[in-house]
């Protein structure tokens, strides 16, 4: 196994974290914070540096309406020469279901460097549903934009499904909306009926789509979706689920609930990169989307003969790893 040379956690007490990594040469970091409350952004030349770089806010909940509470899972996108961060936000409510009934929302800035200038909210982002929605991403391939996201279907028993569609710009969808994956395989239905935090890797001829299955606690894991890059993308035909989970749990190295992921490269860009959360500890008080100790981590990607990914193991806690080549 490839070992890089970051310490394990990189950035602790932060969830649904999103690292990219600009033409600029920098590193971009969002993520999920305790409190919920914000949205914060890092940069940093080296992955490493974005432990104690700067963090600082950029949007914030309001008090009241449908952006005031659990602002969850922000990821930041480049797009046609602007700067997009994804999110998902519930209300404030009296009764727990008004916490976690989230929608989708964009906020855009068109500075060079998105710690600087003005954010602007472009508004919910509308799918063909009104109801529980989060976890949105987007990728382009061959000229065509995609968003990738998890919505309740309200015909569908569960939490979540996977969908897909084209967008109009960095903000609307545009066409059908197609359904990709829902919970099947007992491994992603461990507490919740759970497909959730989908992120893009295009390599080899495929594209590869983890995501996230099951309860926040230790039975959260990654699996897989995989299609031909020369297949029709909104046929949901062209995805298939790997049956196994492809990153889960790991008593061994004390590693608990890795997933929502995404990935970057080194910064050789030589390697590929898993950025994940996970915890290092089993046991936990009360509700786990409450318990802060989601740390984020990176680890390398290595690439099985037939051009698949094999994400290995959650690795365990460590100080910085000497750089080691297998």
């Amino acid at each position: 196994m490839t070992h890089y040379d970051l310490p394990n956690p990189l950035i602790e007490q932060r969830a649904d974290p999103f690292i990219y990594k600009h033409a600029d040469g920098y590193y971009y970091f969002t993520a999920s914070v305790p409190e919920y409350d914000r949205i914060e952004l890092r940069r940093s030349a080296t992955l490493e540096g974005l432990r104690d770089a700067e963090a600082k806010s950029i949007w914030f909940k309001y008090d009241k309406g449908p952006m005031s509470a659990n602002i969850w899972a922000p990821e930041i996108h480049y797009i046609d020469g602007k700067w997009y961060v994804y999110f998902a936000a519930a209300h404030t409510s009296e009764t727990q279901e008004g916490l976690f009934d989230h929608r989708m929302f964009a906020i855009e800035n068109d500075s060079v460097n998105p710690l600087e200038g003005q954010w602007v909210e472009k508004g919910q982002i509308k799918t063909k549903w009104e109801s529980f929605a989060l976890d949105a991403t987007s990728f382009e391939h061959r000229g065509v934009r995609y968003y990738v996201w998890a919505q309740k279907d309200p015909d569908i028993a569960g939490n979540s499904n996977l969908y897909i569609s084209e967008m109009e710009n960095a903000w609307t969808l545009r066409g059908e909306q197609v359904c990709i994956s829902t919970p099947e395989y007992e491994w992603e239905k461990i507490g919740f009926l759970v497909n959730e935090g989908a992120a893009i890797l295009k390599r080899n001829g495929r594209i590869f789509m983890t995501f996230s299955g099951s309860a926040t606690d230790s039975n959260y894991c990654m699996g897989l979706l995989t299609a031909d890059e020369d297949s029709d993308l909104l046929d949901p035909k062209s995805w298939v689920k790997t049956p196994v989970p492809v990153f889960r749990t790991s008593e061994e190295n004390g590693q608990y609930g890795p997933g929502h992921n995404s990935f970057t490269v080194s910064e050789d860009g030589k390697l590929d990169l898993l950025v994940y959360h996970g915890r290092s500890y089993k046991e936990i008080v009360g509700d786990p989307l409450y318990d802060p100790n989601r740390h984020t981590r990176v680890q390398v990607i290595e690439w099985n003969e037939d051009g698949t990914p094999n994400f290995g193991t959650p690795r365990p806690d460590s100080t910085a790893e000497k750089a080691v080549q297998s």
